[in-house]
This record gives C-alpha cells, sequence and structure tokens, in this order.
C-alpha cells in the first residue's frame, strides 16, 4: 500500500482504518473525522489544515500540564535509550518505579486508619479500578469474608469500560449492547443537585442521598459488600461534588459496615481541584485510591493503585495463604512511564501548577456564571476550581427540570457549533451538559474565547429552537 499524507488522505485512511472509541460508528463509516490533528502546544490543537483550536478539554480531562513540554519527551527519550522496559513479576525491578512509588506515597492523602503504603501499576484508569476490586476480593478472602463479593458506585459515576469497570460505571450507555452490569454491582444515588436534590436544602440533600446508600446495605446485607467506589467530584456523569456533610456520612457507613472505600481520583488527581488530591479537598480517607491522567498529562499511558498499610497487611496474609499474588500486567511498573510521570510531577510541583489550576479555576468558574446563568436554555452552571458543565434543560418547573427530547441532541449540536468557532468541548453522556476541563496552563485569554465560543454556539441553536 502506498503512504498518503495529505490532509484529505489521513482523513480518509482513518475513515477506512481506525475503529474509533465513544463514536457513533455508523456516522463515522459515512462521513469519516472532521478534521485530523497533527500537533499541539499549551492548550492549543493544530489540525492538517493548519486551522488552530483552543482545547477546553485538555484531551479527555487528562493534558493536565498542557500539550508539547519537551522535558518529558526528553525524559521518555533518555529511559528509553537506557532501559526501554522491565517486567515486574517475580519481584523483579527497575529504579524509575520505585522512585514515583516513592514520591507517590509521599504526596498521597492519608489512609483510612493511617497511611498509603504500596503502589501498583497499569495502564489506564479502567484497568486500575477493575484491579482495585481484585484487591478488595483479595483482602476480604484473606480476613475470612468471603461472602464478600459486592460492589457498590453510583448513578452516573465513570469508572471505566472493562467488564467490571463498566458495570460499576452507572451510565446506561456502557451498558447498551453488553450484557452489563454484572450482577454484583449495586449502584445509588447520583448526588446531581439539579435532579435528584432539586428543592432540598444542602443537609436535606446530603441526609437523602446517605440515607439511600444505608437502605441499600441494610437490603443487600453488609457481609456481602467488598467496597464502594465513587469520584471526588464526578467527571464523565456530569460534573457533580456531592453536598456539604455527604462524604462525612458516606465514610461513617462504610466504616461502621467494614466496606473498603475507593475513592477513583482519575480525574480530579494530581491538581484539577487546586489541591494535589480531590480526597484532601472533601476530607475523604479512603482504603484505596486509583490514578491515571494527570499521572502523566496523558504524555504516556500510566495508571497506579494506591494501597493503605491496612489493605496491603491483607494483601500479604493472603498471599501467604495462596502463594503468589495472581494479578499483573505486562507493562505494570513501566520504566519509561514512571519516567514520564516523574518528569510530569516535576513540572506540576517546580511551575506551582497545582496553585495555577485554582486560580484559573476561579477565573473559568465566574465566566461561566457570568455567561450562562439566565440562559434561555441553561438548567445548571456547576463546578469547582479548573472543572465545569454546564446544563441544558427544557424548563425547570415547580417539580423539577425537564429534559430535552433527546432526539434534538442539544449539547451535541452546541459543541460543533463551537468547533466551528474554533473550540474543542466535550458533550456529556446521557445528559444535555457539556464540561470543561482545561490544561492548567490555559490563560485567562483562552478561557475567555472558549466561554464566549460556546455561549454564542448556544445563543445559535437557542435560535434554531425558537426560543
Amino acid at each position: 500500500m502506498s503512504i498518503r499524507n495529505t490532509p484529505d488522505d489521513i482523513a480518509e485512511l482513518d475513515r477506512r482504518f481506525v475503529f474509533h472509541p465513544f463514536t457513533a460508528l455508523g456516522d463515522h463509516e459515512r462521513a469519516g473525522p472532521a478534521f485530523v490533528i497533527t500537533h499541539a502546544q499549551g492548550s492549543r490543537l493544530t489540525d492538517t489544515a493548519g486551522r488552530e483550536y483552543i482545547d477546553i478539554m485538555g484531551g479527555l480531562w487528562c493534558v493536565n500540564i498542557g500539550y508539547g513540554r519537551t522535558e518529558i519527551a526528553r525524559a521518555m527519550a533518555d529511559q528509553s535509550e537506557k532501559l526501554s522496559y522491565c517486567h515486574a513479576f517475580s519481584s523483579m525491578a527497575s529504579d524509575t518505579p520505585a522512585l514515583l512509588s516513592q514520591r507517590l506515597i509521599a504526596l498521597a492523602p492519608p489512609a483510612w486508619g493511617g497511611q498509603m503504603s504500596k503502589v501498583f501499576y497499569g495502564n489506564s484508569g479502567s484497568d486500575a479500578n477493575d484491579t482495585q476490586v481484585k484487591l478488595a476480593w483479595y483482602y476480604h478472602h484473606a480476613m475470612g469474608r468471603t461472602g464478600r463479593r459486592k460492589i457498590i458506585a453510583r448513578q452516573r459515576g465513570y469508572h471505566g469500560v472493562t467488564v467490571m469497570t463498566a458495570s460499576m460505571t452507572g451510565l446506561p450507555g456502557l451498558h447498551a449492547g453488553f450484557p452489563l452490569p454484572l450482577d454484583m454491582v449495586r449502584h445509588t444515588t447520583a448526588p446531581r443537585r439539579i435532579w435528584e436534590g432539586h428543592g432540598l436544602s444542602e443537609a436535606q440533600f446530603a441526609a437523602r442521598l446517605i440515607d439511600d446508600l444505608e437502605q441499600l446495605i441494610t437490603a443487600e446485607g453488609p457481609d456481602t459488600i467488598a467496597a464502594m467506589i465513587l469520584e471526588p467530584v464526578m467527571g464523565a456523569g456530569g460534573v457533580h461534588a456531592p453536598p456539604a456533610g455527604y462524604y462525612e456520612g458516606v465514610q461513617a457507613l462504610l466504616r461502621r459496615h467494614d466496606i473498603l472505600l475507593i475513592a477513583d481520583e482519575v480525574i480530579c488527581g494530581f491538581g484539577r481541584l487546586g489541591q494535589m488530591f480531590g480526597c484532601s479537598v472533601f476530607g475523604i480517607q479512603p482504603d484505596m485510591i486509583t490514578v491515571a491522567k494527570g499521572l502523566t498529562s496523558a504524555y504516556f499511558p500510566l495508571s497506579a493503585c494506591i494501597v493503605s498499610q491496612r489493605v496491603w497487611d491483607g494483601l500479604v496474609a493472603g498471599s501467604d495463604q495462596l502463594g503468589a499474588f495472581g494479578h499483573g500486567y505486562t507493562y505494570s511498573s513501566h520504566p519509561v512511564g514512571a519516567a514520564a510521570a516523574l518528569a510530569n510531577l516535576d513540572i506540576l510541583e517546580g511551575e506551582g501548577l497545582v496553585a495555577r489550576a485554582a486560580t484559573m479555576g476561579e477565573h473559568l468558574q465566574a465566566r461561566l456564571r457570568s455567561a450562562f446563568t439566565g440562559h434561555s436554555l441553561v438548567g445548571d452552571v456547576r463546578g469547582q476550581a479548573l472543572i465545569g458543565a454546564v446544563e441544558f434543560v427544557d424548563r425547570i418547573d415547580a417539580a423539577g427540570p425537564v429534559a430535552f427530547d433527546p432526539a434534538l441532541k442539544v449539547a451535541p449540536r452546541i459543541v460543533k457549533a463551537a468547533l466551528r468557532r474554533g473550540v474543542i468541548g466535550r458533550a456529556l453522556a446521557t445528559s444535555d451538559a457539556i464540561a470543561f476541563s482545561p490544561p492548567f496552563v490555559v490563560t485567562e485569554a483562552e478561557i475567555d474565547i472558549a466561554v464566549n465560543a460556546f455561549r454564542d454556539a448556544a445563543d445559535e441553536v437557542a435560535a434554531e429552537l425558537g426560543r
């Protein structure tokens, strides 16, 4: 096959040969991609036609330090020349994963009853959350609680796309067409202020959510539940932060019943909420922490399960009973990934980018509220630090919000209209909401351009809808 490289040819090659995730496959088969990205710098992407776009989503919530950082490229190249690969099976060790693990344990927030202890590496947030479930099962088995197999997640929570993590994800679109969710997964109420919390005070909403969880635990039987998994702030499910008092109540319930708490920090971790971890923002003391995206700012596929000393002691006891721990990946503890993560953390800390995320986050939240509050299509504007969302609803009645007919595809239409204005955003699954999660290096001017583009796009769609 001859190699072709004109913009139209690359788009055609993509249409013919690339299987895209989370894509309307028939539409892509017929039309192909709208554009093809070739390079990027800071918060901006450039396509094959030379057109520049502001990426207000930081990829998929992941390019925290921005694009084009040569420091990470050099760190990966140097590591590849020195040691391109070393597996971690049977106590095989290499230097960069050890150095990274020490650093992550030092950065991690405290666990329930102690500190974080060990780090297990994977390739993505999906496989890391899958690993966390197996660790929870293994821990309870070692403690003689072999009946604890169920996992509690939350409606609209997002935890990945493996068979297990797609089951934990509380979004129907990840179950459609598959025999999911698995029967050991249960979902409790989502902390969506605009919907489940309509008409309730913060205290009332927190009490309702905690009561729903308690009723679920009681109905299932505490001695059947291994763990609960949650994101400090829900990402793909709509950018939802729970009401005050929620996490305190959840943790009290879980501790009473000896149910492990897994904090999914894949999006929130490494600065997105203006502190290094979302757990620190909300006072969460988990048993296990999942990190991925911001660990390398997406320069290399790397994830990690950080486990507490209490859990680690249980895992060791289990291995003493059962033999070698029977889980791991070919690329666990990849030295190039660890080198990328170390360089990424150097940039985050050396350039004060976590504090910058807090500062830029204040500007983002103010601009979103200024631009969208009171808009004819908007039901809610929300977010925290450098993550935000605008949700569109048909109307809000005394009984609560009324959703648009899904066939209208309001949020996707607004995203497409913003793209025509040079801004890349994202419509969130099973809700008419758009998300904002820019790189920490984004400027106030870029935020202003992006918000204005989305406001103009919303006006365009509103006019099409006769609003």
